[in-house]
C-alpha cells in the first residue's frame, strides 16, 4: 500500500451575502466571519522530507480569500448567478485553490468552509495522484 499524506491550513475571510430566494432572515444582506480548513493529499516528499511547505498552502488559500474578504459576495462572479451559500462559496474555492496548488505531487482534497464555529460545509471531489 503507498504512503498518504493528509496535510491542512486553517485560514479565515470576512464577507457579506444576501441568500436570494431564501424565506427567512438570510434574504438580507448579513455577514459571516468564515474560517476554511484546506486539506491535501501527497503520495511523496521532496528531498528534505516534506510533501509541501505550509506556507505555500496558506498562500494558496489566502490568495483566493483576499478576493472575497470584505466584499458584498452577490458583487462577484460567479455569485452574480449562483447563490453565493457556504455550499457554493466552498466549490468555488475548492476549485480556484485546486488551480493554484495542484501539482504532480499534491492535490487539494476537500475545503470545509466554517459560516460559524457550530455550521460548516465539507467540499470535495474524487480526484487520483
Amino acid at each position: 500500500m503507498a504512503a498518504q499524506y493528509q496535510l491542512k491550513v486553517v485560514t479565515e475571510f470576512a464577507s457579506a451575502h444576501t441568500l436570494r430566494g431564501y424565506p427567512g432572515a438570510c434574504s438580507r444582506m448579513h455577514g459571516h466571519n468564515w474560517k476554511l480548513e484546506l486539506e491535501a493529499i501527497a503520495t511523496t516528499l521532496d528531498k528534505i522530507g516534506m510533501a509541501v511547505d505550509f506556507k505555500q498552502m496558506k498562500n494558496a488559500a489566502n490568495a483566493v480569500g483576499d478576493e472575497l474578504d470584505h466584499r458584498y459576495l452577490n458583487d462577484l462572479e460567479p455569485f452574480r448567478e449562483i447563490n453565493p451559500t457556504a455550499e457554493n462559496i466552498a466549490a468555488y474555492m475548492f476549485k480556484e485553490i485546486s488551480s493554484r496548488l495542484n501539482s504532480d505531487t499534491i492535490r487539494v482534497s476537500a475545503v470545509t468552509l466554517w459560516e460559524t464555529d457550530r455550521a460548516c460545509v465539507r467540499y470535495s471531489e474524487e480526484s487520483q495522484l
